[in-house]
């Protein structure tokens, strides 16, 4: 299967990179190469280091890129050792970084992958499939109570408790081993009037499944802090999220380093010294266009933040 994403918010993602001819760009998380491709194209003599955790979407990348290939660095890592790899890379800083943080099209629509509730897969959902741990190690190896907390915390599931009941209980008489078998467990859990209300009922189950197995929250605001670090002044980073605890997160990442004097109202001078290190390059977070949703109805949850550095 060709790897493939339709990038969201894809001019208004380059547009708040503020791309220049010769600067150098990282995109954190490469997949479809969707802005990607309209960086390079704006870029000019610049240099693009393009990196993902899905070693698919990087042997995509070549193709997708072949007209970039002398101004591109591929790199198969995770972008939150973005300050490991512009060590090695011997890069000190850099014009402008975009994450995001969305799971692409392809390990959606890609069944092998075990992403989505709505192609029957073995239990997967690993980005990199290097990695020890996937979705059936989660599934059939975490004790009920581990279940509970992934399931609540990633997934804000109300009904965390009765679906890490009916898990275990499945598990008992045999494993569980594909998307369907989970997801059937998961619908019988939840009571008959919630199922027929909003999205799919195992949404929030899959979501924290997956954020557990690939460990994407975990180091998220460090990540957001070492991209904002390596950033020269007056560069930009661009965040794309799609669920509230991503955007929760990059909304208090951002506020923190916005932030100025910290001293209480009542001192007539500041003595914290505390200077904002950067501005936010909207007041809102922009979504997308009904235009776009019209054409991509998995663009109706992202969200789009920028920060430039000071």
């Amino acid at each position: 299967m060709e790897f493939y994403h339709v990038p969201v918010l894809w001019k208004e993602t380059v547009d708040m990179l503020g791309v220049q001819d010769g600067g150098v760009y990282v995109d954190g998380t490469l997949g479809g190469c969707g802005h990607a491709l309209e960086v390079c194209r704006r870029m000019g003599s610049g240099r693009l280091i393009g990196i993902d955790r899905d070693a698919d979407a990087l042997g995509n990348a070549w193709q997708r890129l072949k007209d970039y290939l002398g101004q591109v660095t591929f790199v198969h890592r995770n972008y939150a050792d973005i300050k490991d790899i512009l060590k090695e890379l011997q890069v000190e800083a850099v014009d402008g970084a975009m994450l995001d943080l969305g799971v692409s099209s392809y390990q959606l629509d890609n069944g092998e992958r075990g992403f989505s509730y709505m192609h029957d897969a073995p239990l997967d959902m690993r980005m990199n499939r290097d990695d020890k741990t996937s979705a059936y190690d989660v599934v059939n190896g975490y004790s009920e109570s581990d279940l509970v907390r992934v399931i609540r915390r990633w997934g804000e599931e109300r009904f965390a408790s009765s679906i890490a009941r009916s898990i275990c209980k499945a598990r008992e008489i045999s494993p569980v081993e594909t998307t369907f078998q989970l997801s059937e467990i998961v619908k019988q859990a939840i009571p008959a009037k919630n199922r027929r209300q909003g999205s799919h009922p195992a949404k929030r189950t899959f979501q924290a499944i997956r954020i557990e197995v690939n460990q994407e929250l975990e180091k998220l605001e460090k990540a957001l802090r070492d991209m904002f670090d390596v950033l020269k002044p007056g560069g930009h980073l661009a965040v794309i999220t799609f669920h509230s605890l991503e955007d929760r997160i990059v909304k208090e990442v951002w506020r923190s380093l916005c932030e100025g004097c910290i001293c209480p109202k009542s001192f007539p001078v500041c003595v914290c010294g505390k200077e904002a290190r950067g501005e936010a390059l909207t007041r809102k977070p922009l979504q997308a266009s009904e235009e776009e949703l019209e054409r991509n109805p998995r663009a109706r949850s992202a969200k789009l933040r920028g920060i430039r550095k000071r």
